[in-house]
């Protein structure tokens, strides 16, 4: 596998270099079966009954499927990324720019708190007696380097990943749910804070958006509409109801939201190291996307072709150096706000 040049950043994805429905459907569950849909649901679970906490996550999904497949279809046609559909949905030049630029920004601030994430997951476990900060840059060094090579780095990464952290989420069911008698739950009274029907929608549908959002950065691989609706309805079914579901059980099962203490609780050592993989394949996402879309930015303003594995490498070492600092600790609220953009651009798309 080589070091890429190009992932046509800011031009058409020619067919020869469409991949088969398993391994866009494996990158998009990558993006799907993550640590924050895990907290989601546990948050759900926590504050919600089980009906409405599953009806939350019925309506969310809903949403999120009709503007992913609609947005999908439209990457898979054209064969661009999100910023460059942005061009052809009548945002223009400058409008597409600064969406580029919006998502790029983005996805880069949530790499650098995804390294500083891993990386305490690494001292807190394995290596406790290394300085943090060097974990930190050799931890955002390796990303950087891994993306650099491209949507098959994403392939190999989740194929990896994605099924090691379903295997812990099934352990976790099977130890807290399944193990434990049915009068053990209580599922018809939250533990919580309560929380509406629509507040658990919006936070379903919230979570996910910037990544549906960006859908037509991983459906340009696809083939066709049916593998871009399978990649869709698999990845929702697996991260939007199965770890969703197994979350709400557990949370109702323990009385907490606490997602450490669940994964202490349940798997101990192996439950730290699914913190840690939960980020790891989330995380390469979020620097392929901010790539692309910043190789656009740059190409529309320079006219210039920019190299996609230096700019990947730079924007990778600039979000790690941010970590190292803690800058990103004071720019969270800042990116939140960020995200505030995004449904209303999905909305006009």
């Amino acid at each position: 596998m080589n070091v890429s040049k190009d992932e046509y950043a800011f031009s058409r994805l020619p067919k020869e270099k469409k991949a088969s429905l398993f391994n866009v459907t494996i990158v998009r569950m990558g993006m799907a079966t993550s640590l924050a849909q895990f907290m989601l649901g546990a948050t759900l679970g926590h504050r919600m009954t089980f009906i409405e906490a599953m009806i939350a996550t019925f309506l969310g999904s809903l949403a999120l499927t009709f503007i992913s497949f609609g947005l999908g279809y439209a990457g898979m046609k054209e064969g661009v990324s999100t910023s460059i559909l942005a061009r052809f949905c009548g945002f223009g030049k400058i409008g597409s720019m600064l969406i580029g630029v919006a998502i790029s920004v983005s996805l880069l601030g949530w790499f650098g708190i995804n390294i500083s994430l891993i990386s305490q997951g690494f001292v807190n476990t394995i290596t406790p007696n290394i300085n943090l900060v060097w974990i930190t840059v050799m931890t955002g060094f390796f990303f950087s380097l891994l993306v650099a090579f491209g949507f098959k780095a994403l392939s190999i990464t989740a194929k990896v990943t994605v099924p090691l952290f379903l295997m812990v989420v099934s352990f976790i069911s099977l130890n807290e749910i399944f193990l434990k008698p049915i009068n053990h739950f209580n599922f018809s009274h939250p533990n919580g804070e309560l929380l509406s029907v629509g507040d658990g929608t919006t936070m379903v549908a919230g979570l996910f958006i910037i990544f549906a959002l960006i859908t037509p950065d991983i459906s340009r691989y696809c083939k066709n509409g049916k593998h871009v609706f399978w990649m869709i309805f698999i990845s929702i079914i697996v991260g939007e109801f199965f770890i969703n579901g197994i979350a709400i059980l557990v949370a109702h099962a323990l009385g907490t939201d606490d997602v450490v203490k669940i994964m202490l609780h349940s798997a101990g050592f192996i439950g730290i190291l699914t913190i840690i993989l939960s980020a790891i394949k989330v995380n390469d996402t979020n620097l392929y996307s901010s790539s692309i879309h910043m190789l656009g930015f740059l190409e529309a303003i320079t006219n210039k072709r920019f190299n996609y594995a230096g700019i990947t490498i730079f924007l990778g070492l600039f979000g790690t150096l941010l970590s190292s600092l803690g800058i990103l600790e004071h720019l969270t609220s800042f990116l939140l706000m960020l995200g505030v953009i995004f449904p209303p651009i999905a909305g006009l798309y």
